[in-house]
C-alpha cells in the first residue's frame, strides 16, 4: 500500500485516524496505542502478510535483548547481550538482502554453479533494523529509559515513517507516546500535516513521476545499446536528478504530514539539498537521518577524525563503504 495509492488515502488513512482520536480522546490511550500498532501492522503486511512474522519476531527479540542491556542482573555479560543483538540484526539483513548478492558474485568469479535460492526482499528491513540496533547501543549505554512493549512496538511500525523513513530515534519518537496531548485531536496540528503530506504527495506524483517519463527512455536505450545524443543523454541525466529527489523527498515530506495528523513529530529529512554549496553541505542535507545514523554509531565509534589523518580517511571509507551496502546490493 503506498502512500499516493487512493486505498491509502480514502481508506486506511481516514479510518485509522478517526478510530485513534475516537478511542483516544475518551481516554483509552493503551487501545488507542494497540488500535495504531494494529493498523501500522495491517499496513506492512499488505505487501505480504508472510513477513509479518519477521517484523513481529524482530521487534520482539530486541525488545528482550533491550531489557537484558538494563538489567542490573546481567551487567556482566552485557558486552556478549549487545554483540549478540547487534550480530543477530546485521545477520537478517545479510541473510535476507545480500545472499544472493554474494552467490551471484562468487560464481562470476569462480565460474562455479552454486545456486541461489529464490529471496524476496522483506519491506523494509533495513530501516526497522538500523533503528532498533540504535536502541540496543543506548541501551548498552545506559542511555534508554522506556520499557513499556506497547510504546515500543508503535516506535518500530508506526506506518508513516516504516517504509521509507526518516530514521527516527527512539528519544525523538518514546516520550510523545506518552504525552497526553497526542490523543486529543489538534486541528492546527493537523492542518499543518495535512498541508504537508499533499505537498509531499504533489512532489511525488506530479514532479517526480513526470521527470520519469524523460529520464525512463534514455536510461532504458542506453542499457540496450543505443548511442545517445549529447541532448538526450543530459535530458535523462537531469530528469533522474529531479526525478530521485522530488520521489525521495516527497515520500518523506508525505511521512512528516501523516505524523503530524497523529500528533506525532517526525525528524526533518531533507533540507534542500541542491541548494548545497559543496559536497560536504550536500552530505549534510541529503537522507539526514540517516547521515545522522552513520556519524553516530558507526563513524563516531570507529573514532572519527579523534585519532589522526590516517584513521580519520579510513573511517570515512568503512563508513561510505557500509553505506553504500546499506543502500542496496551492488557492487556499485
Amino acid at each position: 500500500m503506498l502512500f499516493n495509492s487512493a486505498e491509502f488515502i480514502f481508506f486506511f488513512l481516514p479510518i485509522a485516524l478517526l478510530v485513534f482520536y475516537l478511542v483516544g480522546g475518551i481516554g483509552h490511550h493503551r487501545v488507542a496505542i494497540s488500535w495504531l500498532v494494529g493498523a501500522s501492522l495491517f499496513f506492512y503486511g499488505w505487501w505480504n502478510p508472510i513477513y509479518l512474522s519477521l517484523i513481529m519476531g524482530s521487534i520482539l527479540f530486541n525488545y528482550a535483548a533491550g531489557v537484558a542491556l538494563s538489567a542490573e542482573r546481567y551487567k556482566r555479560t552485557r558486552k556478549i547481550i549487545l554483540a549478540f543483538g547487534i550480530s543477530a540484526n546485521l545477520g537478517a539483513i545479510g541473510y535476507f538482502k545480500y545472499y544472493n548478492f554474494f552467490i551471484d558474485s562468487l560464481n562470476m568469479v569462480t565460474g562455479s554453479g552454486i545456486g541461489a535460492e529464490t529471496i524476496l526482499l522483506p519491506l523494509a528491513i533495513s530501516f526497522f533494523t538500523f533503528q532498533q540496533i540504535a536502541y540496543l547501543v543506548d541501551a548498552y549505554e545506559g542511555l534508554t529509559r522506556e520499557y513499556n512493549f506497547l510504546h515500543y512496538c508503535l516506535f518500530v511500525t508506526f506506518f508513516p515513517q516504516l517504509i521509507a523513513g526518516p530514521i527516527v530515534h527512539h528519544r525523538e519518537m518514546l516520550p510523545q507516546f506518552a504525552s497526553d496531548t497526542i490523543y486529543r485531536f489538534n486541528q492546527s496540528t493537523f492542518t499543518a500535516g495535512l498541508t504537508t503530506f499533499c505537498l509531499g504527495l504533489f512532489k511525488k506524483v506530479i514532479i517526480a513521476d513526470g521527470a520519469a517519463t524523460y529520464a525512463t527512455p534514455v536510461f532504458d536505450a542506453a542499457e540496450a545499446g543505443e548511442i545517445l545524443t549529447f541532448f538526450e543523454a543530459w535530458t535523462g541525466a537531469f530528469g533522474y536528478t529531479i526525478q530521485l529527489y522530488f520521489d525521495f523527498s516527497g515520500y518523506s515530506d508525505m511521512a512528516i504530514g501523516l505524523g503530524m495528523m497523529f500528533g506525532i513529530r517526525l525528524p526533518l529529512n531533507f533540507f534542500s539539498p541542491y541548494k548545497a554549496v559543496n559536497i560536504i553541505d550536500f552530505w549534510r542535507r541529503w537522507h539526514m537521518t540517516l547521515s545522522r545514523f552513520l556519524r553516530d554509531y558507526l563513524y563516531i565509534p570507529l573514532g572519527g577524525s579523534r585519532r589522526g589523518k590516517v584513521r580519520r580517511y579510513v573511517n570515512l571509507m568503512v563508513t561510505m563503504l557500509l553505506g553504500g551496502l546499506w543502500h542496496g546490493a551492488a557492487w556499485t
